[in-house]
């Protein structure tokens, strides 16, 4: 007998007929004896309708009570998916995240798991009932209800999966696994049958939508073995795992690519200790991420410096950095926000030499200007303009061979 945890995200459970689809899905493991805890989101849709409530009350509402009121579109789901088992003549019992107990801390709307009691959901399950399981929120020492943000029911089910041991943690969306890059840029990618903790990662933190970030940090931390897959088609999906022997063979599994960058160089800044930091200090302070950074040294002893922030924090970064500029002696600040940032990632670039070469050729073979480049162990990300997007990332998915099914 195995013991599974699936979650399904709002498109899966977006009105009755798909929670009684789920419920049948559900039902037939059942019926095999194998134990199953299923985490939901809110129906698709539900959260934006309650945050546009909220909004209509406060302009920005309490964070406190913004979570009593978005977690109430979970409480909706696992009520109406437990009916639906019990329906089927499925034994079904549903739990909010602060029944379970879900502990987490008091960072309200982004709060963290901290600890989970499985006492309650163990005995559902010794007893042969389905426990449906609210994602997305938990509750602090004091009882306050928390969310755990955008995306938390991966979070949840992952963690419960880790509490509880199960043998996989299934996660049903509305694509069918993981893919070497995006269908709708690249007709050919193809679906991954097996991607590492870190690829996935990755790929995740690189732009991929398929699983939230901290979900796999979770099941990499805790060795909680993750599936993706439809809720809509039958299939394996995609595994996700640690590294194997034969996973090596791969030299890159996966292109990702984010729309979202804009970049900034601020140019003739004197070459002194500490002069990043006077950059980045205020960036920093006004709570704006950074990703890529470039610093070139010139022979009059000034320094350019060049870094990269999300699209919608462009305009501070530029007005921040312009405001410094002549404190710091700089000549002139320039940005751009009409760039992009393409990945190539793969655990089999670690013992493979020539894959940045490849890469570069393959782009300066289509005209492609390259502006900045990131990398780590297993990753190379460029900067490039907007506009040569489709063609960077269809150039580069011919030439790494990934819509072939690589031998084991």
């Amino acid at each position: 007998m195995a013991l599974y945890v699936y979650k399904f995200g709002g498109t899966s459970v977006g009105s009755v007929e798909r929670i009684k689809a789920v419920a049948k899905k559900v039902k037939k493991v059942h019926d095999l004896g194998d134990q199953i805890v299923v985490v939901v989101s809110a129906m698709s849709g539900e959260t934006n309708r309650l945050v546009a409530l909220a909004k209509e009350m406060q302009p920005q509402p309490n964070e406190r009570e913004m979570d009593v009121l978005l977690s109430t579109g979970e409480q909706v789901t696992v009520s109406l998916l437990s009916m639906a088992l019990h329906e089927l003549g499925c034994p079904a019992c549903s739990y909010t995240g602060g029944q379970v107990k879900i502990l987490t801390d008091s960072s309200h709307t982004k709060a963290r798991i901290r600890n989970i009691d499985d006492t309650r959901m163990r005995a559902d399950l010794s007893a042969g009932k389905v426990v449906v399981v609210a994602g997305f929120q938990g509750v602090d020492e004091n009882n306050n209800i928390t969310t755990l943000g955008r995306g938390g029911s991966d979070t949840t089910a992952v963690a419960l999966a880790a509490a509880l041991k199960a043998d996989e943690c299934h996660i049903y969306t509305d694509v069918d696994g993981v893919y070497t890059t995006d269908p709708r840029v690249e007709p050919k990618a193809r679906r991954l049958d097996k991607i590492t903790f870190e690829e996935m990662l990755e790929m995740a933190s690189l732009g991929s939508k398929v699983l939230q970030i901290r979900s796999v940090e979770f099941a990499g931390k805790y060795n909680v073995a993750l599936r993706v897959l439809s809720s809509f088609t039958e299939g394996k999906g995609t595994l996700i795992t640690y590294e194997e022997s034969q996973m090596e063979s791969a030299l890159v599994s996966g292109i990702a690519f984010n729309r979202d960058e804009a970049k900034l160089t601020i140019t003739g800044v004197p070459d002194l200790p500490g002069v990043a930091f006077k950059i980045l200090g205020p960036i920093a302070d006004a709570n704006i991420e950074v990703d890529m950074i470039i610093q070139n040294i010139a022979d009059d002893a000034t320094t350019d410096f060049t870094f990269t922030v999300h699209r919608n924090d462009y305009p501070r970064a530029k007005a921040l950095l312009e405001n410094g500029c002549a404190e710091l002696g700089a000549r002139k600040v320039t940005g751009d926000d009409s760039i992009v940032k393409v990945s190539i990632v793969g655990v089999g670039m670690r013992s493979h030499a020539g894959i940045a070469s490849t890469m570069f050729k393959t782009l300066a073979k289509e005209g492609i200007n390259i502006k900045m480049i990131s990398t780590s162990e297993i990753k190379i990300s460029v900067v490039v303009d907007e506009k040569y997007l489709e063609l960077a990332v269809r150039a580069l998915h011919a030439a790494f061979k990934l819509d072939q099914e690589i031998e084991s």
